[in-house]
């Protein structure tokens, strides 16, 4: 079964990551962007048929491992 999460920073948490990669684009001749939060993305494939199960196990990743969940949100897909 393939999975994917999205992990980003929750709203009012600083991004200076996405402040740069803001700068750097306008530093292109990108202007029309007026905003960029960045995030993380992981595909993963997990060894499970039982869709609850897969979907309890990818939640128990973020939370122990792939986001902070202090500063961070995360989203959980499974295809």
């Amino acid at each position: 079964m393939k999975a994917r999460i999205v992990v980003t920073l929750k709203t009012g948490v600083l991004d200076p990551q996405g402040k740069a990669i803001e700068a750097a684009l306008k530093s292109f001749g990108i202007q029309e962007i007026s905003g960029v939060r960045q995030g993380k993305v992981f595909d993963l494939e997990i060894a499970s048929e039982d869709r609850e199960q897969a979907e309890a196990t990818l939640k128990a990743a973020c939370e122990k491992l792939l986001a902070n969940i202090v500063v961070e949100n995360y989203t959980v897909e499974i295809a």
